[in-house]
């Protein structure tokens, strides 16, 4: 990471190896991910959003926001990293108008938002596979009104064509049990949710895959994905959630 971007960083932020280098690739992933929109059908279906005070925890470039926006009462996005920061701003910046929207310095483990301040979070890809995010806990259980849901959405290595992937790419990451026995632990349940990348152009496909994966296995997931002749890869995540 350059120096002059860790000096501008808050304490505690943990680099993501994907979207703070490869912003513009992934905009094109968020784009590919669960176009049937199964994620947010598995969230609501424990707590809407309709009407609440929504946190989007790690919200990057803001890809999110809009979308809570449309029936949140309010939508306020934590990021720490100032270039992604930026981006989110300029994507709601007519929302933000409207005090609808807003755009924050902060970490997982400190949001700067006050006690019991929040109905819903969504932490989408932003904690890493459970063990070592006691303190971003310990953070939600304080900023979550009583009756409140958090949504921690995690990669789930056991099943789906991109999950035998990512145990190839990163095995010390593909302990599943020991992710889903935290979470329990945690008081979160685990409803697991079938979504798709769904690409354009097989250019598309290749640029994420490789931000996503190490070059050996990139290469021999992309020579599989060939084969198949097609530009859809099942996706296997866990929705995690827990009602304070």
């Amino acid at each position: 990471m350059p120096e002059e971007l860790r000096e501008r960083l808050p304490d505690g932020a943990v680099p993501s190896p994907n979207i703070w280098h490869h912003t513009d690739v992934y905009e094109i992933e968020n784009r590919a991910v669960d176009p049937e929109g199964l994620i947010e059908a598995a969230m609501r279906a424990v707590h809407d959003w309709a009407g609440a005070d929504v946190l989007d925890l790690g919200c990057g470039s803001g890809f999110h926001l809009p979308r809570f926006a449309r029936a949140a009462r309010t939508v306020t996005g934590v990021e720490p990293h100032p270039d992604l920061r930026a981006i989110a701003a300029r994507r709601t910046r007519r929302l933000r108008a409207l005090r609808t929207v807003r755009v924050l310095e902060g970490t997982a483990q400190a949001t700067g938002l006050p006690d019991a301040s929040v109905d819903v979070v969504h932490a989408r890809w932003a904690y890493f596979f459970g063990p070592g995010c006691e303190p971003g806990l310990a953070e939600l259980a304080r900023v979550v009104r009583p009756g409140g849901t958090a949504f921690v959405i995690d990669n789930d290595p056991t099943r789906s064509t991109f999950g035998s992937w990512f145990r190839r790419g990163y095995p010390e990451f593909s302990a599943a049990h020991v992710v889903e026995r935290f979470w329990a632990d945690q008081g979160f349940h685990r409803e697991p949710v079938m979504v798709r990348w769904e690409f354009d152009a097989w250019e598309d496909l290749e640029a994420v895959v490789r931000i996503e994966l190490p070059g050996t296995v990139a290469d021999e997931a992309l020579a599989e994905q060939r084969a198949t002749g097609t530009l859809s890869v099942d996706y296997a995540v866990n929705v995690f959630s827990r009602t304070y």
